[in-house]
């Protein structure tokens, strides 16, 4: 399971039941409320653990601390725990999860906590979780407390652009696009050059 946001429990939960799944894991691509907001009650519900970078934890206790002043008064009453098992994910971790290898590679930019999973799909194709770091002609806001507009742009001239174009790109919002057509069409990366280095 990944980034289960808000209202996501009774959605998540019903598809569980249609296809008979179970949960192996919830895996966090950054710590906005938008993305973690239900990881504490499905992790508690399914007991099993949350992987997020360590830079971001902070945000699982106090969602408003990211959104600054004027943000943080949309959680005036609200009460949000932490999951009771959270594990860092590092840059070069690679978890093992439902028989899906992730690669995990830190991304920050959107907040300092960003990360990408990339994996595998059943025929050989790849496959890039993106969260906020990049969407379909845009990439995630970076003026928010966190956020560093300069630490995005390398981490999409130094993570993004190296990845092979033929790459499916599953973002946090929007429709999912690839590694190609973001290269051709996206204004942020329009001008990046490749590292000569790939792995940067």
């Amino acid at each position: 399971m990944v980034d289960p946001g808000q209202e996501a429990v009774d959605a998540i939960t019903e598809r569980l039941e249609q296809h008979r799944l179970s949960v192996a894991g919830i895996l966090l691509t950054h710590g906005h409320f938008d993305h973690v907001f239900s990881a504490a009650e499905l992790a508690r519900t399914h007991d099993v653990p949350v992987w997020l970078h360590p830079t971001d934890r902070y945000m699982l206790a106090d969602p408003g601390a990211a959104l600054g002043p004027q943000g943080r008064q949309l959680f005036d009453g609200v009460t949000v725990s932490e999951p009771h098992d959270v594990r860092e994910l590092a840059e070069g971790s690679v978890l093992e999860l439902a028989d899906i290898r992730f690669d995990v590679t830190h991304s920050p930019g959107h907040t300092g906590g960003s990360v990408l999973f990339g994996a595998e799909s059943d025929e050989g194709g790849q496959l890039l979780l993106s969260g906020d770091t990049l969407f379909a002609g845009a990439i995630g806001r970076t003026d928010l407390p966190g956020g560093d507009h300069e630490r995005m742009m390398r981490t999409l001239r130094e993570r993004i652009l190296p990845l092979p174009e033929e790459t499916v790109v599953l973002p946090g919002h929007g429709p999912t696009t690839t590694i190609g057509r973001e290269r051709a069409s996206n204004p942020f990366l329009q001008g990046l050059d490749v590292p000569v280095d790939p792995s940067l």
